[in-house]
């Protein structure tokens, strides 16, 4: 048993070594660039109004999408919403662009993997409540269930996961962020 457990732990302790500090963020970052870049962005793009300036302007789907309840209850007019609704619109938006490209660079990215985890905790509480998602179990998902097709539950958990990683052990060493940093300093 001795051999087996010294052989492991060679082998194991090997590839910490090797790896450390390093291919997990990359990973992460490279993660959510494949599957979350496109969607964010795609999303965001959808709440952009009319112009160069569409982004100070936003979509009517821009506010049924964020404001799902409040929008049906004004009748789909957008003139009897807030300043807050609007400055809430604009600033989910803002996010979607700008979040994600910082994380896929690697730029201030603790505090924008961070950020994406709060993003996608409102996101996920509009859907749940805003949209109804939780009436629907097939779309809300249930952990432990054997069934990994939760849109709201199991996917949501894999992409936090993603984000947790660039939060905890930063950006690594292929970012603006290790560039940035001062010679002599290797945290990233």
């Amino acid at each position: 048993m001795n051999t087996i457990q010294s052989l492991h732990d060679a082998v194991f302790g090997l590839l910490e070594r090797a790896f450390e500090g390093w291919l997990l963020p990359t990973l992460a970052r490279f993660a959510f660039a494949a599957s979350l870049l496109f969607y964010y962005w795609s999303s965001a793009v959808t709440k952009l109004g009319d112009g160069v300036f569409g982004i100070f302007s936003p979509s009517l789907g821009a506010y049924a999408q964020i404001f799902p309840k409040a929008m049906e209850a004004v009748g789909y007019d957008v003139s009897q919403l807030s300043t807050w609704h609007w400055m809430v619109v604009v600033a989910g938006t803002v996010a979607e662009f700008v979040l994600p490209a910082l994380i896929v660079v690697g730029l201030l990215t603790r505090l924008a993997a961070l950020g994406m985890i709060g993003f996608v905790a409102v996101q996920t509480l509009t859907d749940l409540f805003g949209h109804g998602a939780i009436a629907h179990p097939e779309t809300l998902g249930a952990w432990f269930d054997r069934f990994p097709d939760g849109i709201i539950l199991d996917q949501r958990l894999f992409w936090v996961i993603i984000l947790l990683i660039p939060v905890l052990k930063g950006a690594g060493p292929l970012s603006l962020d290790r560039l940035l940093r001062p010679a002599g300093n290797s945290g990233y």
